[in-house]
C-alpha cells in the first residue's frame, strides 16, 4: 500500500531525484488515442509508441498505461514482455503528468506527485478537462507502491526540469515563471520548491524554451545533462532556423555555468533538425466544438534532445530529416558506453502536446478566445482594431509575414505577468497591442520614462 507523506520535504527526508543516467528499474508510458489531437484515429501515433516500447525493452522493462476502451487493441499490439494496465487519462504525456521517482542512500525509493493542469490551466492550458492525467502519478504510485508527496496547488510538469542527480536541476524561465502555472510565486519561491522535493541545491535558469505554444518552453527540447558536470544543447550554425538564437542563448548561459559542486559546466553540441516537421494529414483529425482546426503544414516541435537515456543505451528520435544521422553520430560520442536506437518518432511530434483551444472567464471576468494570434480578451481586440484599422487577425499575418510564425513569442517579448505589469507601468501600454500594432516592444521600453 502506497501513502502520502505529510508535514515534510523528501529533502528534509534524505530523498533526492536521480540522474537520468543513472541505473532505471522500468519506464512508463502512456497509450495515445484522442481523436481530436492523433491523426487517422491515432493509429500512427500507436505504431510509434509501440516502436518505442519496443526498442526501450533491449535494455529494460516497460509499462504501458491504457484506457478501458483500448486495452484490448494495446495488449494484443505491443509485445508479451511489455507490461499493459488500465489507466485513464485525459492523453499520452505520463513525462509530464506522471510522478518523479527519488531515492535515498539506503535503497529507499519515493515519489513526488505535482500538480497537473495541462500546461498552463485556464491561461493557457492545452485542453480541458485535465483531470484524469492529474491521477496518473499517484494510481503508478499505488501500482509500484511506493509512498509520494503531493504537492497540492504546486504546478509543474516532468519535462521542465532535468537534474544531474548531484544538487543541480536545470530549467527554464519561459516555462516556469510563466503564469499559467505558479502566479502567486516568485522566481525564488520557486527555486524552494524546487530543491526541497527534488533535493538539489541549486537551480540553473536558461531563459527560453523552442515551444512557447505548447508547453511554454519546457527544457526537455533543449538541453539535459548527460553525466556530473556535462550537458548537451541544442544547436545550429543556420541563422535563418527558427531556434537559432534560443539555442545560441542556451548555449551561452550553459557555458559560463557551474553546477552545485562548482564545477564549471562542459557543453556538448547537438544539431536541429535542417527543415521543420511539418503537420500533414489534418483532415484525420476529429473536429471538437472548442477545438483549434488543425491544418496541413502547421510546425510540430521536433527535437533530438528529447532522447530517452536507458540501462546501457539511449533512445533518439528520428524525424525523416537530413541530420538525423548526424544526430545519432553526436548523441554517440556523447555516451560511448551506451548504444544509441534511433526511433522514427515524426507522428509523436505531429501529436505536440495538443492543440485544443477554448474559451473560459478568467478571475477578472474577462472572456478569452483563443485563435492563432494567441490569447487576445475581446476587450483588447476591440482597443487594438480601434488604434490600427485592423482586426487582430489581419496584423498577425502581416506580423508572420515578417517575423515567421512565432513573432508574438520572440525572445525580447515580456511574457511573465510581472513582466507585463512593468512594460505597463513604464509604456502606459498593453503588450499585446504594441505587438500587434506592430511597434518595436525593445524600443518602446527602452524610450520608456524613468527605465533605467
Amino acid at each position: 500500500m502506497a501513502k502520502r507523506i505529510i508535514g515534510s520535504t523528501p529533502k528534509a527526508d534524505g530523498y533526492r531525484m536521480p540522474a537520468e543516467f543513472e541505473p532505471q528499474d522500468g519506464v512508463w508510458m502512456l497509450w495515445p488515442e484522442r481523436n481530436d489531437n492523433w491523426r487517422d484515429g491515432a493509429k500512427p501515433a500507436q505504431k510509434a509508441f509501440l516502436d518505442v516500447a519496443t526498442a526501450i525493452l533491449q535494455f529494460e522493462p516497460v509499462t504501458v498505461c491504457v484506457s478501458p476502451a483500448q486495452y484490448q487493441n494495446a495488449r494484443e499490439r505491443l509485445p508479451r514482455e511489455v507490461r499493459v494496465v488500465e489507466m485513464a487519462s485525459n492523453d499520452a504525456w505520463i513525462r509530464d503528468c506522471g510522478p518523479t521517482f527519488l531515492v535515498n542512500d539506503n535503497g529507499g525509493v519515493r515519489a513526488v506527485d505535482w500538480t497537473f493542469n495541462a500546461w498552463g490551466g485556464l491561461v493557457d492550458g492545452l485542453y480541458f478537462p485535465w483531470d484524469l492525467d492529474d491521477q496518473v502519478a499517484q494510481k503508478v504510485c499505488e501500482i509500484e507502491r511506493v509512498d509520494s508527496y503531493r504537492t497540492e496547488g504546486f504546478v509543474l510538469e516532468g519535462g521542465s526540469i532535468h537534474v544531474d542527480g548531484e544538487g543541480t536541476v536545470l530549467t527554464t524561465e519561459m516555462c516556469l515563471l510563466s503564469e499559467g502555472r505558479n502566479p502567486d510565486m516568485d522566481r525564488g519561491a520557486i527555486e524552494r520548491m524546487l530543491c526541497d522535493y527534488l533535493g538539489c541545491e541549486k537551480v540553473l535558469w536558461l531563459r527560453d524554451g523552442i515551444d512557447p505554444e505548447e508547453t511554454n518552453g519546457h527544457i526537455d527540447d533543449v538541453a539535459c545533462f548527460i553525466r556530473p558536470g556535462e550537458v548537451a544543447c541544442i544547436w545550429t550554425d543556420d541563422p535563418k532556423n527558427p531556434f537559432y538564437q534560443p539555442a545560441r542563448d542556451a548555449y551561452d548561459t550553459l557555458s559560463q555555468a557551474t553546477d552545485a559542486k562548482g564545477r564549471k559546466l562542459k557543453v556538448h553540441k547537438l544539431c536541429l533538425t535542417q527543415q521543420p516537421c511539418l503537420l500533414q494529414g489534418a483532415a484525420t483529425i476529429d473536429a471538437v466544438e472548442g477545438t483549434i482546426p488543425r491544418e496541413d503544414g502547421e510546425v510540430a516541435i521536433a527535437s533530438y534532445m528529447n532522447f530517452l537515456i536507458v540501462n546501457g543505451g539511449v533512445l533518439l528520435p528520428q524525424y525523416g530529416d537530413a541530420n538525423d544521422a548526424l544526430a545519432v553520430q553526436q548523441v554517440q560520442a556523447m555516451f560511448p558506453d551506451r548504444r544509441v536506437v534511433g526511433v522514427q518518432t515524426r507522428e509523436v511530434a505531429f501529436g505536440g502536446e495538443e492543440s485544443s483551444g477554448m474559451s473560459f472567464l478568467r478571475k477578472d471576468g474577462r472572456v478569452w478566445t483563443t485563435d492563432k494570434d494567441g490569447l487576445i480578451p475581446d476587450l483588447l481586440a476591440a482597443e487594438i482594431t480601434a488604434k490600427t484599422g485592423k482586426n487582430p487577425a489581419q496584423l498577425h499575418q502581416e506580423q508572420v509575414e515578417r517575423f515567421g510564425e512565432s513573432w508574438y513569442k520572440r525572445v525580447d517579448t515580456p511574457t511573465t505577468l510581472e513582466q507585463k505589469q512593468k512594460f505597463a507601468k513604464l509604456t502606459g501600454d498593453d503588450v499585446e497591442a504594441t505587438q500587434l500594432a506592430g511597434e518595436d516592444i525593445t524600443a518602446k521600453l527602452t524610450e520608456a520614462p524613468g527605465n533605467p
